[in-house]
């Protein structure tokens, strides 16, 4: 590969991972370089006396994704991960104690919805019809085509418009159902990319037709399984990977990036950069603020960030056969909620939780007659200033309790190996701005072209993938960030 075009890809997430993989399709000579200790980025592997625990993504819904990565060199996903269906993908857990699983047939749904409220069940079928619309446009057709050109966007503004895409996911939801718990449960999923429902474009809405194409599903071995197939594959294409370096400067000359600097100022160069990291933090500490475009301070001044993540780890010394794969623990309060957490960035003394229990379908994440869990509470971000040494613990107790009390009884005396991670951890190991769990919102006035673009604006050779960049959020989004930088990019030959 001497003479081959090199590129240099910053971080091994998802987007990293994919977009070096395509590049090596090309022709490219790659290398991946990060500073956690292995691949996946946010989607690290903790393993604790035995138990296994997945700190990123844990629900796969776009799996021909992952297909195409391994087409590109004539593999077959199926030959190195064994995802499985679930059912039901998601049971929400009320405060009154209902129960309503989500997921399965359609018919499966509709007789839940019949249990809870009857006259939804035409009103869910008229979300899905929408969804579906939304996800023809929106998935289908935008989510892999870049929009670093302002045309793109004007180009797209009538069918956006038919779409009602200014309208929120809540609003969106609640034309169709007028339940007030199954509009809670179908209006979640933007909080799964980061946004609040009450403001989150109805554009997200078509994360019900995209699960309803394509199922929600479980990498057996869980999400590292994914990452270390991914990584395998990397090393069987000779893509090189460099663990435990951080990147402090990519290197700019003459309006191109040319190379990166490293912590220990080493200096690397290549023919391309691809940058998997925070684009927030990219530009506000990678690129000197004199080669920032004025598109780029205008986004960086009027940034809207996701929430934070309070992830609590653990495992019991018990089994909770009961308890589904996927719970969504809600609260008494919802919109409230949302408001304390995302504008007024308050810890409130309330939560909704995300449950995660994979021994619900792989045995191998915990010892003999054990569970392995992890909790999920979305927070504020590092914005609201909550001094996470003093609240950490008690948040943990507060929830624990909550556990306790509800689904996971017996919890207090049988949790064992347990740790948590705040948006300090989410700041400080994947150099996420604010600690955001998702970088930037994904509100309308910061998607698509308004979105930190793939191809980087006002620098050439320097490309973005990742959460805070088009499409947004998500493992779907992720890797189809990775789809857009393909796209712009011509073959080593062509360079």
């Amino acid at each position: 590969m001497r003479n081959t075009k090199s590129a240099l890809v910053i971080g091994a997430g998802f987007g990293g991972m994919a977009a070096a993989l395509r590049l090596r399709a090309k022709g490219y000579a790659v290398t991946v370089i990060d500073r956690c200790a292995d691949v996946g980025g946010r989607a690290q592997v903790f393993e604790r006396n035995g138990f296994r625990h997945d700190a990123g993504p844990t629900v796969i819904t776009a799996p021909f994704l992952l297909d195409e990565l391994f087409a590109l060199f004539n593999e077959k996903l199926s030959d190195h991960i064994s995802l499985v269906p679930l059912t039901p993908w998601y049971r929400f857990r009320f405060a009154d104690g209902d129960t309503f699983d989500y997921g399965g047939t359609i018919e499966q749904t509709l007789a839940e919805i019949e249990r809870i409220e009857p006259g939804d069940k035409e009103g869910y079928l008229a979300l899905l019809d929408h969804s579906k619309r939304i996800f023809d446009v929106a998935f289908t057709q935008l989510s892999a085509r870049p929009f670093d050109r302002f045309v793109t966007m004007l180009q797209q503004i009538p069918s956006l418009v038919r779409l009602q895409s200014y309208k929120t996911v809540w609003q969106l939801v609640s034309k169709y159902l007028k339940n007030p718990k199954l509009r809670q449960a179908f209006s979640i999923q933007p909080l799964l990319v980061g946004g609040n429902p009450f403001d989150t474009t109805s554009i997200y809405g078509l994360i019900h037709y995209l699960e309803r194409a394509y199922g929600v599903h479980f990498a057996m071995g869980g999400t590292g399984a994914i990452t270390q197939a991914l990584k395998s594959l990397m090393l069987r294409q000779g893509i090189r990977l460099q663990f435990g370096t951080t990147v402090s400067r990519i290197i700019i000359e003459d309006g191109s990036a040319t190379g990166v600097t490293l912590e220990d100022g080493t200096l690397l160069t290549a023919d391309l950069i691809i940058s998997n990291a925070d684009p927030a933090h990219v530009y506000k500490n990678m690129v000197e603020k004199k080669q920032q475009s004025a598109a780029v301070k205008l986004k960086l001044g009027a940034a809207h960030y996701s929430m934070g993540l309070f992830v609590i780890f653990f495992g019991t010394t018990r089994t909770y056969p009961k308890v589904a794969h996927h719970t969504i623990w809600m609260g008494g309060r919802y919109r409230e909620l949302l408001e304390d957490i995302f504008n007024q960035k308050i810890l409130a003394k309330d939560f909704s939780l995300y449950l995660h229990r994979p021994t619900a379908t792989d045995a191998s994440f915990a010892p003999e007659g054990c569970d392995s869990f992890y909790v999920l509470c979305p927070v504020p971000n590092l914005l609201g200033h909550i001094d996470w040494d003093v609240q950490g613990p008690r948040l943990q107790d507060r929830i624990i309790s909550a556990l306790d009390e509800t689904i996971l009884p017996g919890l207090k005396s049988s949790i064992t190996s347990d740790f948590y991670m705040t948006p300090e951890n989410f700041r400080n190991d994947y150099l996420s701005v604010n600690g955001a769990g998702f970088s930037i919102a994904p509100l309308f006035r910061q998607s698509a072209w308004f979105r930190f673009h793939n191809r980087a604006e006002g620098i050439k050779n320097l490309y973005l993938t990742g959460a805070g960049t088009h499409p947004g959020g998500g493992l779907p989004g992720v890797l189809c960030s990775a789809k857009v930088v393909d796209a712009l990019i011509p073959s080593a030959a062509q360079l």
